[in-house]
């Protein structure tokens, strides 16, 4: 049953993605749409506001410069109005200013599409900095990510051109084409499967059964936070932003009520990042190209799912020692239930938990910290290859054609000819970007979790010792130096020390691949095509995905399986052996 729920999902994901695709490659390539006349007049209004035209064209560094100065903007607005407020409307609970800190780390984190959160939403957020701040990012930082991969396409599609577009044309494109109609109906979708979409102040009911607080007194009524939630879990799954309305994610009834909006959510966090790898393949007029991707990435996701629903299914040797029933049975689905909703079991946990941390998504229905070692080794690989399975809106892409480039240099070296691909000559300055893009994270992640677990501000967060409480280090900034954003849980991040720390690691995942990559644009665009020749090789049959997932998995096995023997392997080895 558990592997009939995975084939299920991947069945409904690929013709689903195939159809989107085809879509956006019409958008981006300025054709006509079905909604187009409707959405056009919305585009060219936002374009006439911006002072743009929609045939703007930019060289790479000047579409860089509108890209940074866009997001400094965004990030200011965004920490701004948590500091303040406690002076806007919509604030039912009367919400005082988030800690500077804090305000740091969230502005950080919805400017670069991670998403992390080191607070309760419904416990610190006024419904005005939940929609006007964090849902807003949503749509932005998502459209971003969606602009860079479109400028590195062109890169690739032009030949001997001095310019990859507009950052602003994609940038509005993206939002009113794609995000903003799709979010739209995933939200009514949402709404009527039980997700609370309201403006009202929360809700006091009586219970049932009255239980007595910790100093006796009689508690008979429980306040149920309420608030603006479908709105932002629609375009927090669809724009791979992850960002939850309340503190539980996905796991809050109230944000996810059953198994059908369960689905209907994971389906959203891969259904953009799956879809653009075929806008790729008919935008560079060869779609085999595109498919090639996708496969790639399909070959990595599935066994992900079927080996975290595998593990958690035999749970470890000190739930079977405590006499914990791991069997399934018309009444209770089995395995490691410790931190899962029984509503969704073990099945579609795993298919959650691969799902969000192959996107750059960091949504969560279950509690990671709680996954078995191995179960929660498999997120953390997924994310530490650089979010390259899938991906991020935009961002996945981009950073697996980052990595087909290395592939056909290798290959080129292999065989003594210059390395091409898409019938573009790939050369040191090629390979210098395509280099920062995928140390920077490792950086990022690396660094920050060796400065966090030398210094004592940085181990007093952690609520485990040993193996497991590495882990949970590393995980946090697996998570924030790939884009990701979720958490195992076990760690306490909401201090000065961890929202500095994780935001410097959120800025550097971002932008420096970001760079980049738009660097990669233009030098792409400036080369003319070199004809196929006997020598060439294909970049669009099994061989080459072979390829090209070998030396994703291989840089990630170089880089980061000393870190991985220190947290989560010896972590199974100590359970184990208890």
């Amino acid at each position: 049953m558990s592997t009939l729920q995975i084939a299920i999902y991947v069945i409904v994901l690929i013709p689903a993605a195939t159809c989107l695709g085809e879509h956006l490659a019409r958008v981006y390539a300025g054709e006509r749409t079905f909604l187009g006349p409707v959405l056009g007049c919305l585009e060219r209004g936002l374009l006439r506001i911006l002072g743009v035209p929609a045939s703007e064209e930019l060289t790479w560094k000047d579409y860089g410069r509108a890209l940074l100065l866009f997001n400094l903007v965004c990030f200011v607005v965004v920490y701004a109005l948590q500091r303040l407020q406690q002076l806007l409307p919509w604030n039912p609970l009367g919400f005082g200013p988030v800690a500077p800190d804090s305000a740091f780390n969230t502005a950080v984190s919805f400017a670069t599409n991670t998403n992390w959160q080191g607070y309760g939403g419904e416990s610190t957020l006024s419904y005005a900095t939940q929609m006007l701040a964090l849902t807003v990012q949503n749509f932005v930082s998502a459209a971003t990510g969606m602009a860079v991969l479109v400028a590195l396409t062109r890169g690739f599609a032009r030949r001997g051109a001095t310019t990859i577009g507009s950052f602003w044309v994609d940038l509005v494109r993206s939002v009113v084409h794609v995000l903003l109609p799709l979010s739209l109906v995933l939200a009514i979708a949402l709404v009527a499967r039980g997700v609370v979409q309201t403006l009202d102040g929360p809700a006091r009911v009586e219970l049932l059964d009255p239980q007595a607080g910790v100093d006796g007194v009689l508690i008979t009524e429980q306040t149920i936070p309420l608030g603006p939630a479908a709105s932002q879990v629609a375009i927090k799954q669809l724009g791979t932003n992850g960002g939850g309305f309340y503190a539980a994610n996905s796991a809050h009834p109230l944000e996810n009520p059953d198994p059908i909006s369960n689905f209907l959510q994971a389906l959203s966090i891969l259904w953009i990042p799956a879809a653009l790898c075929i806008t790729f393949g008919a935008l560079v007029r060869d779609r085999r190209q595109g498919y090639a991707l996708l496969a790639a990435m399909l070959a990595v996701l599935v066994p992900c799912m079927l080996l975290v629903e595998v593990f958690e299914s035999a749970g470890t040797p000190a739930l079977i020692a405590a006499g914990a029933g791991l069997e399934s049975d018309p009444g209770m689905t089995g395995g490691n239930l410790e931190g899962k909703e029984v509503r969704f079991g073990v099945a579609q946990s795993a298919i959650w938990v691969v799902a969000t941390t192959a996107a750059s998504n960091g949504s969560v229905n279950c509690m990671h910290d709680s996954l078995t070692p191995l179960g929660g080794l498999v997120p953390m690989v997924l994310m530490q290859i650089g979010e390259v399975i899938f991906g991020g809106v935009g961002s996945g892409l981009y950073g697996m054609l980052v990595f087909a480039i290395v592939t056909v240099f290798l290959c080129g070296l292999m065989v003594g000819r210059t390395p091409e691909y898409l019938g573009k000559k790939i050369g040191a300055f090629e390979m210098k970007m395509a280099s920062l893009a995928i140390l920077g994270p490792c950086l990022a992640t690396l660094g920050g979790a060796a400065f966090a677990s030398a210094l004592d501000a940085g181990r007093v967060g952690v609520q485990d010792p040993g193996a497991h409480g590495f882990s949970e280090i590393l995980y946090a900034f697996s998570s924030a130096g790939n884009n990701n954003g979720s958490a195992f849980g076990g760690l306490a991040a909401d201090t000065p020390f961890y929202n500095v720390t994780l935001g410097v690691a959120m800025l550097i995942a971002r932008y420096l691949p970001i760079v980049a990559v738009l660097a990669l644009a233009g030098s792409l665009a400036r080369k003319t095509a070199v004809p196929v020749g006997p020598g060439t090789l294909p970049t669009h049959t099994p061989l080459f995905v072979l390829l090209l997932l070998g030396t994703v998995l291989l840089v990630g096995a170089l880089t980061f399986v000393p870190a991985l023997a220190l947290g989560p392997i010896a972590d199974h080895l100590q359970t184990c052996s208890r």
